[in-house]
Protein backbone atom coordinates (compact mmCIF):
# COMPACT_ATOMS: atom_id res chain seq x y z
CA UNK A 1 0.00 0.00 0.00
CA UNK A 2 1.73 3.26 -1.20
CA UNK A 3 1.64 6.09 1.50
CA UNK A 4 1.43 9.71 0.15
CA UNK A 5 0.86 12.68 2.12
CA UNK A 6 -2.44 14.25 2.85
CA UNK A 7 -4.12 17.01 0.84
CA UNK A 8 -7.54 18.25 1.37
CA UNK A 9 -9.63 20.72 -0.77
CA UNK A 10 -12.51 20.95 2.45
CA UNK A 11 -15.14 19.48 0.23
CA UNK A 12 -18.65 20.16 1.37
CA UNK A 13 -21.00 17.40 2.21
CA UNK A 14 -24.14 19.94 1.78
CA UNK A 15 -22.99 20.36 -1.62
CA UNK A 16 -22.46 16.76 -2.33
CA UNK A 17 -25.64 15.96 -0.14
CA UNK A 18 -27.87 18.98 -2.78
CA UNK A 19 -25.97 17.21 -5.78
CA UNK A 20 -26.99 13.59 -5.04
CA UNK A 21 -30.67 14.50 -5.00
CA UNK A 22 -30.16 16.34 -8.36
CA UNK A 23 -28.95 13.95 -10.31
CA UNK A 24 -31.75 11.26 -9.33
CA UNK A 25 -34.16 13.37 -11.34
CA UNK A 26 -31.59 13.30 -14.55
CA UNK A 27 -30.93 10.71 -17.28
CA UNK A 28 -27.86 8.91 -16.96
CA UNK A 29 -24.79 11.41 -18.25
CA UNK A 30 -23.64 8.26 -20.09
CA UNK A 31 -27.09 8.85 -22.01
CA UNK A 32 -26.85 11.78 -23.11
CA UNK A 33 -24.12 13.01 -25.51
CA UNK A 34 -25.14 14.13 -28.75
CA UNK A 35 -28.70 14.24 -28.05
CA UNK A 36 -30.93 17.42 -27.08
CA UNK A 37 -30.40 18.81 -23.64
CA UNK A 38 -34.55 18.95 -22.71
CA UNK A 39 -34.59 20.36 -19.17
CA UNK A 40 -31.06 20.29 -18.75
CA UNK A 41 -30.38 24.48 -19.12
CA UNK A 42 -30.27 24.46 -15.08
CA UNK A 43 -26.75 25.27 -14.85
CA UNK A 44 -26.66 24.49 -11.10
CA UNK A 45 -27.98 21.16 -11.84
CA UNK A 46 -26.04 20.28 -14.48
CA UNK A 47 -22.20 21.53 -12.11
CA UNK A 48 -23.72 19.75 -8.84
CA UNK A 49 -24.08 16.60 -11.34
CA UNK A 50 -20.98 16.78 -12.46
CA UNK A 51 -18.93 17.68 -8.97
CA UNK A 52 -21.11 14.42 -7.84
CA UNK A 53 -19.48 12.32 -10.36
CA UNK A 54 -16.46 13.75 -10.19
CA UNK A 55 -16.12 13.01 -6.35
CA UNK A 56 -17.19 9.46 -7.17
CA UNK A 57 -14.63 9.00 -9.18
CA UNK A 58 -16.62 8.79 -12.56
CA UNK A 59 -14.42 11.32 -14.25
CA UNK A 60 -15.82 10.66 -17.98
CA UNK A 61 -19.26 11.74 -16.49
CA UNK A 62 -18.07 14.35 -14.81
CA UNK A 63 -16.49 16.03 -17.50
CA UNK A 64 -20.23 15.01 -19.54
CA UNK A 65 -22.18 17.40 -16.54
CA UNK A 66 -19.73 20.05 -16.67
CA UNK A 67 -19.82 20.65 -19.87
CA UNK A 68 -23.26 20.65 -20.17
CA UNK A 69 -23.46 23.22 -17.49
CA UNK A 70 -20.64 25.47 -19.51
CA UNK A 71 -23.01 24.89 -22.65
CA UNK A 72 -26.18 26.33 -20.32
CA UNK A 73 -23.74 29.32 -19.03
CA UNK A 74 -22.56 31.14 -22.12
CA UNK A 75 -21.22 33.79 -19.93
CA UNK A 76 -18.82 31.36 -17.15
CA UNK A 77 -15.49 30.37 -18.86
CA UNK A 78 -14.71 28.45 -15.55
CA UNK A 79 -17.30 25.70 -16.10
CA UNK A 80 -15.62 25.14 -19.75
CA UNK A 81 -12.17 25.61 -17.95
CA UNK A 82 -12.83 22.30 -15.26
CA UNK A 83 -14.66 20.46 -18.11
CA UNK A 84 -11.34 20.30 -20.24
CA UNK A 85 -9.58 19.68 -17.81
CA UNK A 86 -11.32 17.02 -16.20
CA UNK A 87 -12.27 15.81 -19.77
CA UNK A 88 -7.97 15.65 -20.23
CA UNK A 89 -7.65 13.81 -17.20
CA UNK A 90 -10.38 10.93 -18.50
CA UNK A 91 -8.36 10.68 -21.43
CA UNK A 92 -11.58 11.88 -23.81
CA UNK A 93 -9.82 13.79 -25.96
CA UNK A 94 -13.74 14.70 -27.88
CA UNK A 95 -15.29 16.00 -25.10
CA UNK A 96 -11.59 18.03 -23.81
CA UNK A 97 -11.82 19.10 -27.41
CA UNK A 98 -15.29 20.63 -27.43
CA UNK A 99 -14.86 21.98 -23.62
CA UNK A 100 -11.43 23.90 -25.18
CA UNK A 101 -13.31 25.19 -27.83
CA UNK A 102 -16.10 26.80 -25.34
CA UNK A 103 -13.26 28.02 -22.70
CA UNK A 104 -11.38 29.76 -26.31
CA UNK A 105 -15.36 31.73 -26.84
CA UNK A 106 -16.00 32.42 -23.53
CA UNK A 107 -12.53 33.95 -21.97
CA UNK A 108 -8.92 35.44 -23.63
CA UNK A 109 -6.65 33.42 -24.56
CA UNK A 110 -4.26 32.59 -21.05
CA UNK A 111 -1.18 30.91 -21.49
CA UNK A 112 -3.28 28.14 -18.89
CA UNK A 113 -5.98 28.09 -21.86
CA UNK A 114 -2.98 27.73 -24.58
CA UNK A 115 -1.56 24.84 -22.68
CA UNK A 116 -4.33 22.88 -22.47
CA UNK A 117 -4.95 23.45 -25.87
CA UNK A 118 -1.59 22.28 -27.07
CA UNK A 119 -1.98 18.81 -24.27
CA UNK A 120 -5.10 18.30 -26.15
CA UNK A 121 -3.71 18.91 -29.72
CA UNK A 122 -0.80 16.57 -28.81
CA UNK A 123 -3.00 13.70 -27.71
CA UNK A 124 -5.17 13.74 -30.85
CA UNK A 125 -1.70 13.42 -32.40
CA UNK A 126 -1.91 16.71 -34.16
CA UNK A 127 1.43 17.64 -33.71
CA UNK A 128 1.87 20.30 -36.07
CA UNK A 129 -0.42 22.13 -34.63
CA UNK A 130 0.71 21.57 -31.14
CA UNK A 131 4.15 22.28 -32.14
CA UNK A 132 2.76 25.35 -33.24
CA UNK A 133 0.96 26.61 -29.97
CA UNK A 134 4.13 25.20 -27.94
CA UNK A 135 6.37 27.60 -29.91
CA UNK A 136 3.98 30.53 -29.50
CA UNK A 137 4.09 29.87 -25.75
CA UNK A 138 7.94 29.49 -25.87
CA UNK A 139 8.47 32.87 -27.69
CA UNK A 140 5.47 34.71 -25.69
CA UNK A 141 7.34 37.75 -23.95
CA UNK A 142 5.29 36.62 -20.43
CA UNK A 143 8.22 34.72 -18.33
CA UNK A 144 5.90 31.78 -17.05
CA UNK A 145 5.32 30.99 -20.86
CA UNK A 146 8.11 28.64 -21.50
CA UNK A 147 6.32 26.87 -18.15
CA UNK A 148 3.46 26.08 -19.69
CA UNK A 149 4.68 24.65 -22.61
CA UNK A 150 6.91 22.59 -20.49
CA UNK A 151 3.80 21.16 -18.66
CA UNK A 152 1.84 21.02 -22.30
CA UNK A 153 4.94 18.90 -23.08
CA UNK A 154 5.21 16.53 -20.22
CA UNK A 155 1.98 15.39 -20.01
CA UNK A 156 0.32 15.41 -23.78
CA UNK A 157 1.01 12.74 -25.58
CA UNK A 158 0.95 9.18 -24.19
CA UNK A 159 4.01 8.55 -26.51
CA UNK A 160 7.11 9.53 -24.77
CA UNK A 161 8.67 9.50 -27.93
CA UNK A 162 6.38 11.37 -30.19
CA UNK A 163 6.80 14.33 -26.93
CA UNK A 164 10.42 14.02 -28.07
CA UNK A 165 10.31 14.25 -31.18
CA UNK A 166 8.28 17.28 -30.42
CA UNK A 167 10.46 18.79 -28.21
CA UNK A 168 13.66 18.26 -30.85
CA UNK A 169 11.86 20.34 -33.46
CA UNK A 170 11.20 22.73 -30.99
CA UNK A 171 15.23 23.10 -30.01
CA UNK A 172 15.61 23.08 -34.41
CA UNK A 173 13.43 26.00 -34.48
CA UNK A 174 15.39 27.86 -31.46
CA UNK A 175 11.87 28.21 -29.58
CA UNK A 176 13.87 27.56 -26.28
CA UNK A 177 14.26 30.78 -24.36
CA UNK A 178 17.84 31.88 -23.70
CA UNK A 179 17.18 30.83 -19.63
CA UNK A 180 19.66 28.60 -18.24
CA UNK A 181 16.63 27.13 -15.84
CA UNK A 182 14.91 26.45 -19.00
CA UNK A 183 16.88 25.04 -20.80
CA UNK A 184 18.02 22.53 -17.70
CA UNK A 185 14.08 21.84 -17.53
CA UNK A 186 13.52 20.83 -20.86
CA UNK A 187 16.86 19.19 -20.30
CA UNK A 188 15.77 16.91 -17.13
CA UNK A 189 12.18 16.15 -19.54
CA UNK A 190 13.81 14.71 -22.18
CA UNK A 191 15.62 12.00 -19.41
CA UNK A 192 12.09 11.35 -18.24
CA UNK A 193 11.09 10.26 -21.80
CA UNK A 194 14.19 8.09 -21.86
CA UNK A 195 15.49 9.68 -25.18
CA UNK A 196 19.30 10.12 -23.84
CA UNK A 197 20.42 11.30 -27.25
CA UNK A 198 18.27 13.78 -26.95
CA UNK A 199 19.21 14.90 -23.43
CA UNK A 200 22.63 14.89 -24.92
CA UNK A 201 21.84 17.32 -27.66
CA UNK A 202 20.25 19.63 -25.27
CA UNK A 203 23.45 19.03 -22.67
CA UNK A 204 25.79 20.08 -25.13
CA UNK A 205 23.59 22.99 -26.52
CA UNK A 206 23.28 24.22 -22.89
CA UNK A 207 27.32 24.19 -22.29
CA UNK A 208 27.75 26.36 -25.62
CA UNK A 209 25.35 28.73 -24.13
CA UNK A 210 26.45 28.98 -20.49
CA UNK A 211 30.03 27.18 -20.40
CA UNK A 212 30.85 28.91 -16.52
CA UNK A 213 27.77 27.04 -15.10
CA UNK A 214 28.35 24.38 -12.61
CA UNK A 215 24.48 23.79 -13.05
CA UNK A 216 25.64 22.64 -16.74
CA UNK A 217 27.71 20.15 -15.34
CA UNK A 218 25.35 18.42 -12.83
CA UNK A 219 22.88 18.04 -15.98
CA UNK A 220 25.70 16.35 -17.44
CA UNK A 221 26.08 14.14 -14.46
CA UNK A 222 22.22 13.05 -14.61
CA UNK A 223 22.71 12.16 -18.43
CA UNK A 224 25.65 10.28 -18.03
CA UNK A 225 23.81 8.65 -15.09
CA UNK A 226 20.72 7.50 -17.02
CA UNK A 227 23.03 6.11 -19.47
CA UNK A 228 24.35 3.97 -17.05
CA UNK A 229 27.88 5.31 -17.30
CA UNK A 230 28.56 6.02 -13.96
CA UNK A 231 32.47 6.39 -14.23
CA UNK A 232 32.03 9.36 -16.43
CA UNK A 233 29.51 10.90 -14.01
CA UNK A 234 31.99 10.40 -11.20
CA UNK A 235 34.73 12.34 -13.25
CA UNK A 236 32.16 14.95 -14.12
CA UNK A 237 31.28 15.63 -10.55
CA UNK A 238 34.83 15.54 -9.63
CA UNK A 239 36.02 18.52 -11.91
CA UNK A 240 33.22 20.96 -9.91
CA UNK A 241 33.47 19.35 -6.10
CA UNK A 242 35.61 22.60 -5.63
CA UNK A 243 31.92 24.60 -6.73
CA UNK A 244 30.77 23.25 -3.41
CA UNK A 245 31.90 26.39 -1.79
CA UNK A 246 30.46 28.37 -3.64
CA UNK A 247 26.88 28.25 -2.79
CA UNK A 248 24.74 25.71 0.46
CA UNK A 249 22.81 25.33 -2.56
CA UNK A 250 25.63 23.92 -5.01
CA UNK A 251 26.90 22.04 -2.02
CA UNK A 252 23.71 20.13 -1.77
CA UNK A 253 22.97 19.78 -5.43
CA UNK A 254 26.40 18.44 -5.53
CA UNK A 255 26.46 15.57 -2.36
CA UNK A 256 22.71 14.87 -4.33
CA UNK A 257 24.41 13.42 -7.07
CA UNK A 258 26.94 11.49 -5.49
CA UNK A 259 23.96 10.05 -3.68
CA UNK A 260 21.76 9.30 -6.77
CA UNK A 261 25.25 7.04 -8.00
CA UNK A 262 25.37 5.35 -5.14
CA UNK A 263 27.96 6.96 -3.10
CA UNK A 264 26.64 8.61 0.19
CA UNK A 265 29.83 8.94 2.07
CA UNK A 266 30.70 10.84 -0.99
CA UNK A 267 28.08 12.95 -0.68
CA UNK A 268 28.86 13.24 3.15
CA UNK A 269 32.30 14.53 2.17
CA UNK A 270 30.97 16.88 0.00
CA UNK A 271 28.43 18.14 3.14
CA UNK A 272 31.22 18.26 5.00
CA UNK A 273 33.43 21.08 3.12
CA UNK A 274 32.24 24.70 3.83
CA UNK A 275 30.50 26.33 6.96
CA UNK A 276 28.41 24.23 9.09
CA UNK A 277 24.90 24.77 10.49
CA UNK A 278 22.57 22.03 11.54
CA UNK A 279 21.08 21.48 8.46
CA UNK A 280 24.58 20.51 7.16
CA UNK A 281 25.25 18.68 10.14
CA UNK A 282 22.40 16.80 9.72
CA UNK A 283 22.04 16.12 6.31
CA UNK A 284 26.12 14.39 6.90
CA UNK A 285 24.68 12.04 9.78
CA UNK A 286 21.91 10.85 7.47
CA UNK A 287 24.43 10.20 4.63
CA UNK A 288 27.03 8.50 7.19
CA UNK A 289 24.16 6.40 8.34
CA UNK A 290 23.26 5.49 5.33
CA UNK A 291 26.86 3.93 4.03
CA UNK A 292 27.50 2.71 7.60
CA UNK A 293 30.65 4.64 8.27
CA UNK A 294 30.56 4.92 11.98
CA UNK A 295 33.99 6.27 11.88
CA UNK A 296 33.19 9.47 10.14
CA UNK A 297 29.41 9.35 12.42
CA UNK A 298 31.52 9.52 15.55
CA UNK A 299 33.86 12.65 13.82
CA UNK A 300 30.41 14.61 12.92
CA UNK A 301 29.62 13.47 16.14
CA UNK A 302 32.54 15.39 18.32
CA UNK A 303 32.96 18.46 15.97
CA UNK A 304 28.94 19.23 16.87
CA UNK A 305 29.43 17.98 20.56
CA UNK A 306 32.27 20.46 21.02
CA UNK A 307 29.74 23.08 20.03
CA UNK A 308 27.17 22.30 22.01
CA UNK A 309 27.91 24.92 24.91
CA UNK A 310 24.46 26.68 24.71
CA UNK A 311 21.18 24.63 25.34
CA UNK A 312 20.44 25.25 21.83
CA UNK A 313 17.18 22.34 21.16
CA UNK A 314 18.36 21.85 17.41
CA UNK A 315 21.46 21.48 18.36
CA UNK A 316 20.62 19.15 21.82
CA UNK A 317 17.98 17.09 19.19
CA UNK A 318 20.75 16.17 16.23
CA UNK A 319 23.05 15.20 19.38
CA UNK A 320 20.85 12.71 20.15
CA UNK A 321 20.20 11.48 16.97
CA UNK A 322 23.51 11.00 16.63
CA UNK A 323 24.06 9.22 19.40
CA UNK A 324 21.36 6.90 18.77
CA UNK A 325 22.56 5.98 15.29
CA UNK A 326 25.84 5.34 16.93
CA UNK A 327 24.19 2.99 19.22
CA UNK A 328 25.77 5.22 22.48
CA UNK A 329 21.85 4.99 23.93
CA UNK A 330 22.73 6.18 27.38
CA UNK A 331 24.13 9.55 25.72
CA UNK A 332 21.80 9.87 23.55
CA UNK A 333 19.12 9.66 26.63
CA UNK A 334 20.80 12.79 28.04
CA UNK A 335 20.78 14.71 25.08
CA UNK A 336 17.09 14.40 24.59
CA UNK A 337 16.08 14.73 28.02
CA UNK A 338 18.54 18.02 28.10
CA UNK A 339 16.44 19.93 25.09
CA UNK A 340 14.66 22.87 26.69
CA UNK A 341 11.64 23.29 24.80
CA UNK A 342 9.60 24.05 21.32
CA UNK A 343 8.76 21.59 18.49
CA UNK A 344 12.41 19.67 19.42
CA UNK A 345 11.39 18.80 22.62
CA UNK A 346 8.27 17.32 21.55
CA UNK A 347 10.38 15.18 19.14
CA UNK A 348 12.73 14.54 22.01
CA UNK A 349 10.03 13.19 24.48
CA UNK A 350 9.00 10.60 22.19
CA UNK A 351 12.95 9.88 20.34
CA UNK A 352 13.84 8.99 24.40
CA UNK A 353 11.14 6.77 24.51
CA UNK A 354 12.40 4.70 21.35
CA UNK A 355 16.12 5.06 23.24
CA UNK A 356 14.80 3.38 26.33
CA UNK A 357 13.46 0.43 24.16
CA UNK A 358 16.30 0.11 22.41
CA UNK A 359 18.16 -0.65 25.82
CA UNK A 360 16.35 -3.03 26.47
CA UNK A 361 13.78 -1.03 28.75
CA UNK A 362 10.76 -1.99 27.40
CA UNK A 363 8.25 -1.65 30.49
CA UNK A 364 10.33 1.76 31.02
CA UNK A 365 9.67 2.82 27.63
CA UNK A 366 6.03 1.88 27.26
CA UNK A 367 5.62 3.48 30.86
CA UNK A 368 6.64 6.83 29.41
CA UNK A 369 4.60 6.90 26.36
CA UNK A 370 1.43 5.97 28.26
CA UNK A 371 2.67 8.96 30.77
CA UNK A 372 2.62 11.38 27.61
CA UNK A 373 -0.62 10.06 26.15
CA UNK A 374 -2.91 10.83 29.63
CA UNK A 375 -0.50 14.26 30.00
CA UNK A 376 -3.19 16.95 29.76
CA UNK A 377 -0.47 19.89 29.42
CA UNK A 378 1.55 18.51 26.22
CA UNK A 379 0.10 19.28 22.92
CA UNK A 380 -2.51 16.95 21.21
CA UNK A 381 -0.19 15.88 18.51
CA UNK A 382 2.45 14.53 21.23
CA UNK A 383 -0.23 12.65 22.93
CA UNK A 384 -1.34 10.95 19.24
CA UNK A 385 2.07 10.59 18.09
CA UNK A 386 3.22 8.77 21.46
CA UNK A 387 0.07 5.89 20.43
CA UNK A 388 1.40 5.59 16.84
CA UNK A 389 5.16 5.06 18.36
CA UNK A 390 3.70 2.67 20.89
CA UNK A 391 1.73 0.83 18.29
CA UNK A 392 5.48 0.72 16.17
CA UNK A 393 7.24 -0.62 19.51
CA UNK A 394 4.92 -3.67 19.65
CA UNK A 395 5.37 -4.39 16.13
CA UNK A 396 9.01 -4.55 16.45
CA UNK A 397 8.76 -6.72 19.06
CA UNK A 398 6.44 -9.19 17.21
CA UNK A 399 3.24 -8.42 19.64
CA UNK A 400 0.17 -8.45 17.49
CA UNK A 401 -1.89 -8.07 20.28
CA UNK A 402 -0.40 -5.44 22.00
CA UNK A 403 -0.09 -3.50 18.62
CA UNK A 404 -4.23 -4.26 18.27
CA UNK A 405 -4.80 -2.84 21.85
CA UNK A 406 -2.83 0.61 21.14
CA UNK A 407 -4.61 1.19 18.30
CA UNK A 408 -7.96 0.59 19.72
CA UNK A 409 -6.68 2.83 23.32
CA UNK A 410 -5.45 5.59 20.35
CA UNK A 411 -8.87 5.66 18.44
CA UNK A 412 -10.96 6.01 21.60
CA UNK A 413 -9.02 8.63 22.99
CA UNK A 414 -8.89 10.17 19.37
CA UNK A 415 -12.25 8.87 17.49
CA UNK A 416 -12.10 8.97 13.51
CA UNK A 417 -8.22 10.28 14.09
CA UNK A 418 -6.75 9.83 10.42
CA UNK A 419 -3.29 9.29 11.06
CA UNK A 420 -4.30 6.61 13.54
CA UNK A 421 -6.69 4.99 10.97
CA UNK A 422 -4.15 4.89 8.34
CA UNK A 423 -1.39 3.31 10.41
CA UNK A 424 -4.07 0.58 11.71
CA UNK A 425 -5.39 -0.11 8.31
CA UNK A 426 -1.97 -0.56 6.87
CA UNK A 427 -1.20 -3.02 10.09
CA UNK A 428 -4.99 -4.88 8.55
CA UNK A 429 -3.43 -5.17 5.21
CA UNK A 430 0.44 -6.13 6.52
CA UNK A 431 -2.09 -9.18 8.29
CA UNK A 432 -4.25 -9.65 5.11
CA UNK A 433 -7.37 -8.77 6.91
CA UNK A 434 -8.10 -6.83 4.02
CA UNK A 435 -11.93 -6.33 5.30
CA UNK A 436 -10.57 -4.24 8.15
CA UNK A 437 -8.17 -2.60 6.27
CA UNK A 438 -10.69 -0.69 3.87
CA UNK A 439 -13.24 -0.55 6.90
CA UNK A 440 -10.55 2.32 8.45
CA UNK A 441 -9.57 3.90 5.17
CA UNK A 442 -13.14 4.50 4.59
CA UNK A 443 -13.13 5.78 8.33
CA UNK A 444 -10.80 8.61 7.03
CA UNK A 445 -13.19 9.31 4.06
CA UNK A 446 -16.44 10.02 5.77
CA UNK A 447 -14.63 12.82 7.78
CA UNK A 448 -12.02 14.03 4.69
CA UNK A 449 -14.07 12.48 1.26
CA UNK A 450 -10.84 14.20 -0.78
CA UNK A 451 -7.98 12.82 1.09
CA UNK A 452 -6.02 11.70 -1.22
CA UNK A 453 -3.93 9.21 1.24
CA UNK A 454 -6.71 7.38 2.26
CA UNK A 455 -8.36 7.53 -1.73
CA UNK A 456 -4.86 6.34 -3.24
CA UNK A 457 -4.39 3.68 -0.51
CA UNK A 458 -7.80 2.28 -0.49
CA UNK A 459 -8.10 2.17 -4.77
CA UNK A 460 -4.85 0.39 -4.71
CA UNK A 461 -5.59 -1.82 -1.93
CA UNK A 462 -8.64 -3.10 -3.62
CA UNK A 463 -6.89 -3.07 -7.24
CA UNK A 464 -4.12 -5.19 -5.45
CA UNK A 465 -6.14 -7.60 -2.86
CA UNK A 466 -9.49 -8.06 -3.95
CA UNK A 467 -10.99 -8.15 -7.60
CA UNK A 468 -13.18 -5.14 -7.02
CA UNK A 469 -11.31 -3.11 -9.92
CA UNK A 470 -14.07 -0.55 -11.02
CA UNK A 471 -14.35 0.53 -7.64
CA UNK A 472 -10.75 0.80 -7.06
CA UNK A 473 -10.47 2.90 -10.51
CA UNK A 474 -13.11 5.09 -9.08
CA UNK A 475 -11.54 6.10 -6.24
CA UNK A 476 -7.94 6.38 -7.61
CA UNK A 477 -9.08 8.79 -10.35
CA UNK A 478 -10.39 10.74 -7.17
CA UNK A 479 -7.13 10.74 -5.85
CA UNK A 480 -5.94 11.37 -9.69
CA UNK A 481 -8.22 14.98 -9.97
CA UNK A 482 -6.48 16.57 -6.71
CA UNK A 483 -2.93 15.21 -7.77
CA UNK A 484 -2.51 14.25 -11.20
CA UNK A 485 1.39 14.05 -11.48
CA UNK A 486 1.51 12.27 -7.93
CA UNK A 487 3.85 9.49 -8.48
CA UNK A 488 2.39 7.45 -6.28
CA UNK A 489 -1.08 7.60 -7.48
CA UNK A 490 -0.21 7.63 -11.05
CA UNK A 491 1.15 3.99 -10.00
CA UNK A 492 -1.80 3.02 -8.65
CA UNK A 493 -3.53 3.93 -11.69
CA UNK A 494 -0.88 2.04 -13.76
CA UNK A 495 -1.79 -0.90 -11.70
CA UNK A 496 -5.85 -0.55 -11.52
CA UNK A 497 -5.46 -0.84 -15.66
CA UNK A 498 -3.22 -3.61 -15.71
CA UNK A 499 -5.68 -6.11 -13.22
CA UNK A 500 -8.45 -4.92 -15.67
CA UNK A 501 -6.68 -6.10 -18.34
CA UNK A 502 -5.84 -2.91 -19.80
CA UNK A 503 -2.05 -4.03 -20.66
CA UNK A 504 -0.48 -1.51 -22.86
CA UNK A 505 -1.80 1.42 -21.10
CA UNK A 506 -0.73 0.14 -17.78
CA UNK A 507 2.61 0.35 -18.85
CA UNK A 508 2.55 4.03 -20.55
CA UNK A 509 1.50 5.11 -16.71
CA UNK A 510 3.66 2.69 -14.57
CA UNK A 511 7.06 3.74 -16.96
CA UNK A 512 5.49 7.33 -16.16
CA UNK A 513 5.79 6.71 -11.85
CA UNK A 514 8.99 4.99 -12.67
CA UNK A 515 10.27 8.23 -14.10
CA UNK A 516 8.87 10.40 -11.94
CA UNK A 517 9.93 8.18 -8.67
CA UNK A 518 12.46 5.13 -8.33
CA UNK A 519 10.36 2.97 -6.07
CA UNK A 520 10.93 -0.95 -5.75
CA UNK A 521 6.80 -1.37 -5.91
CA UNK A 522 6.45 0.87 -8.92
CA UNK A 523 9.95 -0.91 -10.62
CA UNK A 524 8.02 -4.64 -9.65
CA UNK A 525 4.72 -3.19 -11.30
CA UNK A 526 6.44 -2.33 -14.45
CA UNK A 527 8.46 -5.84 -14.68
CA UNK A 528 4.68 -7.76 -13.80
CA UNK A 529 3.31 -5.94 -16.49
CA UNK A 530 6.63 -6.24 -19.15
CA UNK A 531 6.26 -10.20 -18.29
CA UNK A 532 2.99 -10.72 -19.03
CA UNK A 533 3.16 -8.97 -22.30
CA UNK A 534 5.98 -11.34 -23.45
CA UNK A 535 8.95 -8.60 -22.84
CA UNK A 536 10.71 -11.16 -20.72
CA UNK A 537 14.54 -9.33 -21.10
CA UNK A 538 12.84 -6.14 -20.27
CA UNK A 539 11.08 -7.46 -16.99
CA UNK A 540 14.05 -8.67 -15.66
CA UNK A 541 16.06 -5.47 -16.01
CA UNK A 542 12.97 -3.75 -14.25
CA UNK A 543 12.83 -6.58 -11.40
CA UNK A 544 16.52 -6.40 -11.38
CA UNK A 545 16.08 -2.60 -10.88
CA UNK A 546 13.55 -3.65 -7.80
CA UNK A 547 15.90 -6.00 -6.18
CA UNK A 548 18.63 -3.22 -5.91
CA UNK A 549 16.65 -0.42 -4.39
CA UNK A 550 14.99 -3.19 -1.53
CA UNK A 551 15.54 -6.97 -1.89
CA UNK A 552 12.63 -7.84 0.74
CA UNK A 553 9.87 -5.21 -0.89
CA UNK A 554 6.70 -7.23 -0.48
CA UNK A 555 5.20 -6.10 -4.17
CA UNK A 556 8.71 -7.51 -5.66
CA UNK A 557 8.24 -10.92 -3.52
CA UNK A 558 4.70 -11.57 -5.06
CA UNK A 559 5.28 -10.55 -8.26
CA UNK A 560 8.83 -12.72 -8.70
CA UNK A 561 6.87 -15.71 -7.20
CA UNK A 562 3.77 -14.99 -9.77
CA UNK A 563 5.99 -14.43 -12.83
CA UNK A 564 8.90 -17.56 -11.26
CA UNK A 565 11.27 -14.93 -13.32
CA UNK A 566 14.78 -15.55 -12.64
CA UNK A 567 16.77 -13.16 -11.57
Amino acid sequence: MPAIHHFSRGFVLAGLLAAALSVLAMPAAGQSRGQPEDGLDDVLAASMAGEYALQSGRLDEAADWYLRAARAAADDPGLAERAARIALLANDDALAGEAIKLWKQRAPRSLAMRSAEATWLLRSGRERAARRELEAMLRDPEPEGWRHALAALGSGTRDPTASAKVLGRLIDAGAIPDQLQAWLAFGGLAQRFGELPLAERIVQEVVRRFPDEPRVALLRVSQQREAGDIEAARRTLAAIEDQALVSPELRLAIAAEYDNLGDPAAAARIMARGPQDERSYGLRASLLVKAGDKPALEQVYAELRSEAGTPDPGQRLLLGQLAEYLERYEDALEWYRSVPGGEQRRVAQLRATKVLHDLGRGQEAFAALRALQSDAAVNEDTRRDAYLLEAELHKEDGDAEAERDTFARGLAAYPDEGALLYARALMWERRDDIARAEADLRRILVAEPENVAALNALGYTLADRTTRYAEALELIDRARVAEPDNAAIIDSYGWVLYRLGRHEEALVELQRAWRLMRDPEVGAHVAEVLWVLGRRDEAREYFEKARELDPENRSLLRALRKTGADI
